[in-house]
């Protein structure tokens, strides 16, 4: 299976990219990992949206590599970065939610993150921006730029070009160790309000929510704003004024953050670095709309992969590999020369494919949801192959459960008081009460709105989908596979 298979030898750059000569001469390179918050597919110039502006990540995809079926394993952020950092799904390394507050979700103690295999691999690691992961010990850092609070209105994350520059120590350091660089963005989250009990809001109906954007604007960055009309609303969202007014103060946060980016990359340049620097830009999960966040449909899980590595022999290649985020630390490890052991990760490396050259058996991936805060317990698992998605919802009983910035966004608010009984092209009732299972055949339905897991038709494929849930279950430890025992 593939998620069982981690390749344990270095492998030249892009697997006939590089030859084998000229990678084994190569000084192992700097890692940069750049996480936006809640970004999807959806808001990048170089990912087909003629509107919104994103030049500088365009560009690194030009010189690097686009992955066009990259995908996170839960679209929940805590649950999500912990995958990241870890080469472990979420329901293998603790972290079942989020972590900040009362939720107090954590990873196991014994998970040795990312950052602490690189550094015992003699690399310099630092981060800037968001954490919210836990406990420390498990994804320490040898320096923290800044401490991240999880969307917190006056964090550094909100100002990208601010913390592109505080990582200059980091970047023009005299010495001869390689750097690993975490570079955690908060936008474009959703902006929140800090009521005077201290909790978060994210209710500004009628007015759209800010997404972090201030009339003070930010150090550096030149705002770009948008007209509603002028938004693309893409399939899974309802095409109303309170939307479009949402995606303009959206596509205003994502370029923000593409300059925070560009900066980034003009200060690796200025500092002799940028050819000899892995770059890596992903998201954590798709936008916070219902629909997508916390949930398993691709709007939340399929996001935007940008890999520019050194040496790269074809910039601008675009790689159809279906990968998730449980592969990137065994991708990045390999790129360091550090150890992986299959037994260690779920994932694999894909670093064979950077240049674009095709990747064999890379045609299906999994997915593990369990929370988002606290009380929204509600434990999905999914495969996706190239043409059917299987989902299981475990606790289909219950009332799917909303995030805070997602009920409360006026998207959701203004459809609600229209009395409509359809949010997009999904009936508001299947939306809320889901059942055990959801097939759904992306080849004629890529919006994921017919469900099929009832049709005589495909009850082969449903079981076959069934057994491969229960395969992956296994291989990566997962508790929640007692419930096909027990219930």
């Amino acid at each position: 299976m593939r998620y069982l298979l981690v390749s344990l030898t270095l492998l030249s750059f892009g697997g006939g990219g590089l030859g084998a000569a000229e990678s084994a001469a190569a000084p192992r390179p700097n890692i940069v990992l750049i996480v936006a918050d809640d970004h999807g597919t959806d808001a990048l110039g170089c990912y087909g949206n003629p509107v919104i502006k994103t030049p500088h990540l365009d560009a690194l995809a030009a010189d690097g590599t686009r992955f066009t079926h990259a995908f996170c394993t839960t679209a929940s952020c805590s649950p999500s970065r912990s995958v990241i950092l870890s080469g472990q799904h979420n329901h293998r390394n603790g972290m079942y939610g989020l972590q900040h507050d009362m939720h107090h979700f954590q990873s196991f103690a014994t998970v040795k993150g990312l950052p602490v295999r690189l550094a015992e691999a003699g690399y310099r690691t630092a981060r800037i921006g968001k954490f919210h992961v836990a406990p420390e010990s498990a994804y320490a850092f040898q320096a923290v730029l800044s401490g991240g609070a999880a969307n917190d209105p006056a964090s550094l994350g909100r100002s990208p070009v601010e913390m592109a520059e505080q990582t200059r120590g980091v970047i023009a350091a005299k010495d001869a160790r390689p750097f690993f660089l975490y570079f955690a963005v908060d936008d474009p989250h959703r902006g929140n309000l800090v009521l005077p009990n201290g909790r978060p809001s994210f209710d500004t109906y009628p007015a759209p929510n800010p997404f972090g954007n201030r009339a003070a604007g930010y150090p550096g960055v030149r705002p770009v704003k948008y007209h509603p009309a002028d938004v693309l609303v893409p399939p899974f969202l309802p095409d109303t004024p309170e939307c479009r007014a949402e995606l303009a103060e959206y596509y205003q946060a994502v370029s923000r953050l593409d300059q925070g980016v560009g900066r980034l990359v003009q200060l690796l340049k200025e500092a002799g670095q940028y050819e000899r620097t892995l770059i890596v830009y992903l998201a954590d999960n798709g936008v916070a709309f219902p629909g997508a966040k916390t949930t398993l449909y691709d709007p939340g899980t399929r996001l935007p992969c940008i890999v520019r590595a050194p040496g790269r022999q074809r910039p601008g290649g675009v790689q159809a590999a279906m990968v998730t985020w449980v592969d990137l630390a065994p991708t990045l490890l390999e790129f360091a020369g550090a150890p992986v052991l299959a037994e260690d990760f779920d994932g694999r490396s894909f670093r064979a494919g950077l240049d674009g050259a095709p990747l064999a058996g890379w045609d299906e991936v999994y997915g593990s949801h369990t929370s988002h805060e606290i009380t929204m317990y509600y434990p999905m698992r999914s495969v996706r192959t190239r043409r059917y998605k299987l989902i299981h919802n475990l606790a289909h009983g219950l009332q799917f459960p909303f995030a805070l910035d997602l009920v409360q966004s006026p998207t959701w608010v203004g459809v609600r008081k229209s009395g409509a009984t359809v949010y997009a092209r999904r009936p508001i009732a299947r939306f809320m009460h889901r059942p055990e299972f959801e097939l759904y055949d992306l080849a004629g339905d890529p919006d994921e709105v017919v469900n099929l897991a009832d049709a005589p038709a495909q009850l082969a494929v449903k079981q076959e989908l069934i057994e491969k849930l229960k395969t992956f279950q296994a291989a990566t430890k997962d508790p929640w596979i007692h419930k096909w025992t027990y219930e």
